[in-house]
């Protein structure tokens, strides 16, 4: 036997407006076009997981020489250093 659950749900409301009008455009319901996003992400979910893209590198050497030891607190130091106390 297939159930449906009532439920409210809060949409942007520019998210809302195109969903209608495709809704409309494709001849269907905003529940009809709904359900179909809900299930097409859910079924991306349940797939393998993405990879993460590369990384972004600019041609550098890396960290600087006083950097490589790993310590954060000498890197977050310096990201901070003359902005504020």
């Amino acid at each position: 036997m297939y159930c449906r659950m009532k439920t409210t749900i809060d949409i942007a409301d520019d998210l809302f407006e195109r969903a209608q009008r495709l809704a409309r455009k494709e001849g269907t319901t905003l529940r009809a076009l709904t359900e179909e996003g809900l299930r097409r992400v859910l079924a991306e979910k349940r797939g393998k997981p993405k990879a993460l893209p590369p990384l972004v590198t600019f041609g550098g050497g890396g960290l600087a020489d006083e950097f490589k030891d790993g310590n954060w607190d000498k890197v977050r130091d310096e990201i901070y250093r003359g902005h504020g106390a």
